[in-house]
């Protein structure tokens, strides 16, 4: 099978150092192995995403030296494999919809254990099942925040659900990793597949899009490495091929904390303008 790896950036702000990190590591990976390198928009929230965001993106990677094959996936385009997708879902009885606001989830995830911090996972706070029991409405896929019920799901699988990692996890993990189905509900429990007015999530969107373009090797930070945990537990209930993942190390501040968007001063666009080379943010990022 032909290496195959993406880079998928959202077309929210400026790409930083972190971002030229990843695209230069996943497209030097493909280089190495003969194989293809793939550029993917994540563009599912049309409120935030912008054109001259996009066409950046376009400008800072080619200036990189990074070519990939045309045309460019754009998740807006993909809408409905992703509703496709929760129908199918919908109809096992193994997604609900959830009426729950955050603070609603805060105050329930508290509740329990009053003065004991609440747990968080992938997704941020893990969800207390509060709509869970609730019977799903009859007729057609709701328009509505619907969460993936991940007891129900895991009862189709063999425990533990497993992948391969060739980079690394935060905490040094790497090889063969396994989850088990109590990890997988206590530390991470029933995430949203979709939001309303979107109509789809990262994790069920990522899933799919990595299907479709035949992802072998998918290459990211290790800020991600737990929402994998997501991932593959989509992939075996849908019938997907679980790509080889590999987490690289974070591109850092001074301070140590990691690169965001809204850091404009470490964006490609401004060392550009400053006269660097590529070869200067290659050395930069320790490439």
């Amino acid at each position: 099978m032909t290496f195959t790896t993406r880079f998928a950036p959202s077309p929210t702000g400026p790409l930083h150092l972190g971002h030229a990190y990843s695209a230069m590591l996943a497209y030097d990976m493909a280089q190495a192995s003969e194989g293809r390198f793939l550029l993917r928009i994540e563009d599912i929230d049309q409120s935030r995403a912008r054109a001259e965001w996009e066409a950046q993106i376009y400008e800072d990677l080619a200036w990189l030296g990074l070519t990939w094959e045309r045309p460019v996936l754009r998740q807006s385009a993909r809408l409905p494999a992703y509703r496709a997708a929760l129908t199918r879902l919908w109809a096992l009885g193994l997604i609900y919809p959830c009426s729950c606001s955050r603070r609603d989830i805060a105050q329930a995830a508290c509740a329990p254990q009053e003065g004991v911090p609440p747990a968080f996972g992938p997704d941020g706070l893990i969800y207390p099942g509060t709509c869970r029991h609730v019977p799903n409405p009859a007729g057609p896929l709701p328009n509505a925040v619907l969460r993936l019920n991940m007891a129900r799901t895991l009862a189709q699988m063999p425990d533990p659900v497993c992948f391969p990692e060739t980079g690394a996890g935060p905490e040094g993990q790497t090889g063969e990793i396994s989850l088990s189905h109590s990890m997988l509900q206590s530390d991470v429990g029933d995430i949203i597949l979709a939001r309303t007015g979107l109509g789809t999530s990262y994790h069920l969107s990522v899933v799919l899009d990595d299907a479709v373009q035949n992802i072998t090797r998918v290459v990211r930070g290790q800020d991600l490495f737990s929402a994998t945990f997501i991932h593959v537990v989509l992939q075996k209930l849908l019938g997907l091929p679980t790509p080889c993942y590999h987490h690289h190390r974070l591109i850092r501040d001074e301070a140590g904390k990691r690169l965001a968007k809204r850091d404009d001063a470490r964006a490609i666009k401004l060392y550009r303008e400053d006269g660097k080379t590529p070869a200067d943010i290659r050395a930069m990022v320790g490439l």
